[in-house]
């Protein structure tokens, strides 16, 4: 069985539809959205288990036979690359007893040996050897849990599932966005981890809105344009298709922000512009890095990338950003920043790292405890959700999708 097929065994249905049902349009989550152990388990079941989630960038395995180890929620994914190349991703769950195959959090092995009983597995997950096994034994029918695996422009995607949803029109937008950046030929110069005392939701809502950039991030307001009113975007925004025009490039965008009943993979990618005269997103608005893909030069735009959920995604000339939300339990979560770089550039010669990570990292850290502030505050019995305002339609949006993908099929 599947970890959803368990989970759903022990969710109070009824109760959790009528919330669903009960939800009012255009206002935010109520209370038990937040912090109920059974709506959890319902979230793992019809979101986590069932969507496809970007992992890493495969320059963290960039040599034949390693692996990193990456933990996502309960269960722990053993990323490889084999001796032949090819990308692997692999439940760290010996199929004798169950215990973790792999101890290290990365190396170069050819093989995981279970310090239990010493079976022995392949990096692509095939049962070598498993001492003392009667003669009708067969190793073919025991490797290591293989999860689905898309490797698109440099990008590593996992499923839990066994049947995924499509992801060609991902793979299709993909292509058209980070592959204008190089993203396929770049590499990760930093990772930072944030855990956070919150729902996985509030976290992911957080990141989808900026009404409250303004306010809450200072320092991202200086340089990016997302943080005003809707028509002044849509004006900025025309002058910088104008100058990526100009540049002989074709940035894609697109919305199949749809939910999985119709078996894809869902995935909105859209263009927004930075002030004038900015040209990256850095402290000062100036480059942080070597320019990447097919840009020869700034054109003063972002590309913004949600995917599945839990995977998000910001192209800018110089460099790029991934961002991993993780459950972890109900009232915690993990939230990981990637920046990405062209393969090329070298620290401290090409780029300054503190320089490169410095907004984001404030602006993260901003996020951490307005986030956690809002964890604090939710649980109260006395929460009432508000209206949503305009500028949180991409809220709005998510909200809904969420709710469509947790409701009874």
């Amino acid at each position: 069985m599947l970890p959803s097929e368990l989970t759903e065994e022990r969710i109070d249905g009824d109760r959790i539809d009528r919330l669903i049902a009960e939800h009012k349009s255009g206002h935010g989550l109520t209370r038990p959205f937040y912090f109920d152990p059974e709506i959890f388990e319902r979230d793992m079941a019809r979101v986590f288990f069932r969507h496809w989630h970007c992992l890493a960038h495969e320059s963290v395995i960039p040599n034949l036979n390693d692996f990193e180890l990456f933990k996502l929620g309960a269960e722990q994914v053993i990323l490889t690359r084999a001796g032949d190349g090819t990308v692997h991703a692999m439940l760290n769950v010996c199929r004798h007893r169950g215990a973790e195959v792999c101890t290290q959090a990365k190396g170069n092995a050819k093989a995981f040996v279970c310090p239990y009983h010493a079976w022995t597995f392949a990096n692509d997950g095939r049962l070598k050897a498993a001492r003392l096994m009667p003669k009708d034994f067969k190793r073919e029918d025991h490797g290591l849990r293989k999860l689905h695996v898309r490797v698109v422009e440099g990008l590593v995607f996992i499923s839990f599932a066994e049947q995924p949803l499509d992801f060609s029109e991902v793979e299709n937008l993909l292509h058209a966005t980070c592959g204008q950046y190089g993203w396929a030929s770049a590499k990760v110069a930093h990772r930072q981890s944030y855990p956070l005392d919150a729902n996985w939701k509030l976290a992911v809502e957080n990141y989808v809105e900026c009404y409250h950039c303004g306010p809450a991030h200072p320092e991202y307001s200086e340089t990016h344009a997302l943080e005003q009113p809707l028509h002044m975007i849509e004006a900025l925004n025309a002058k910088m298709e104008e100058r990526t025009c100009a540049l002989g490039i074709e940035v894609g965008s697109g919305n199949h922000w749809q939910n999985s009943n119709n078996g894809r993979e869902a995935i909105h990618a859209f263009r927004y512009a930075l002030y004038d005269g900015v040209k990256t997103g850095s402290k000062d608005g100036q480059p942080l890095a070597p320019l990447m893909g097919r840009f020869p030069d700034f054109d003063g735009g972002v590309t913004s990338i949600h995917l599945g959920g839990t995977s998000f995604l910001v192209c800018y000339a110089d460099h790029g950003m991934i961002y991993r939300f993780i459950p972890k339990t109900v009232g915690t979560c993990e939230m990981e920043l990637i920046w990405l770089v062209d393969e090329k550039a070298q620290e401290g010669r090409d780029y300054d790292l503190e320089k490169l990570t410095w907004l984001w990292k404030v602006t993260t850290d901003e996020d951490k405890a307005i986030i956690e502030h809002t964890a604090r505050g939710v649980v109260s019995r006395f929460f009432v959700p508000g209206p949503i305002a305009p500028m949180e339609q991409n809220e709005l949006r998510y909200i809904q999708w969420y709710l469509d993908e947790i409701s009874r099929a």
